[in-house]
């Protein structure tokens, strides 16, 4: 590899960056991760990576980096595209399709291959609230779930609370009698919530969050 250490250091934020978040980061970002203030240094620098083959460019966004394939750099993340089917938060009904669904319906947001292997089952949903704040699901970031109807003790599942019309999201458990099911949250300020089986339909289990960094 062909490349001095802080270019080395840029190619491995790079990468870092997108398997955290599934998006680049900005060239102030990646200046901040190495230490130059200048972002025209980093640009050069960048200039150098996309020259060699480790990086392609688009000048028109700000986050406009992709890595690509060669001697020495990181594989390529392929990207596929998963529908944000709405809001998930108590008072709300969750929408979802009863079979696969075009993503050309919904807003969408890119995922990589490394991240999350691509499958027809999942969807996703932005997060309203801060039950789950304890498992690192904020307000306001976005959870990836499969789409499913059963789960396991400890599964974090989108609930719909059928009489209530309502749905959460939550630690899925059976309780010991087996007769009702306890949706638990990640916050010691909220307390579970004890339902029955009749009354409860589980819509997806999370297989992924991504967060929401302000």
């Amino acid at each position: 590899m062909d490349l001095t250490a802080r270019q080395k250091r840029m190619l491995e934020y790079i990468r870092e960056h997108l398997q955290e978040t599934g998006y680049p980061p900005t060239i102030r970002e990646i200046g901040r991760e190495v230490g130059i203030s200048s972002t025209s240094v980093v640009n050069y620098n960048l200039n150098v990576l996309q020259q060699k083959g480790y990086i392609q460019r688009s000048r028109e966004t700000s986050r406009g980096l992709r890595l690509v394939g060669g001697e020495g750099a990181p594989a390529v993340c392929a990207e596929y595209a998963v529908p944000v089917m709405g809001t998930i938060a108590a008072g709300e009904p969750l929408r979802l399709p009863e079979t696969d669904f075009s993503i050309t319906d919904y807003e969408s947001i890119t995922l990589t291959q490394d991240i999350l292997p691509p499958a027809p089952d999942l969807f996703a949903l932005r997060v309203k609230g801060n039950s789950m704040i304890d498992a690192l699901v904020n307000d306001g970031d976005i959870v990836v779930l499969r789409l499913q109807s059963q789960a396991e003790n400890g599964d974090m599942v989108a609930a719909w609370l059928i009489d209530e019309g309502e749905t959460t999201l939550k630690r899925f458990y059976w309780e010991k009698d087996g007769n009702r099911v306890r949706l638990q949250p990640a916050n010691p300020q909220m307390r579970p919530i004890y339902v029955h089986p009749a009354n409860l339909e589980i819509k997806g289990k999370v297989v992924a969050v991504i967060r929401q960094l302000q």
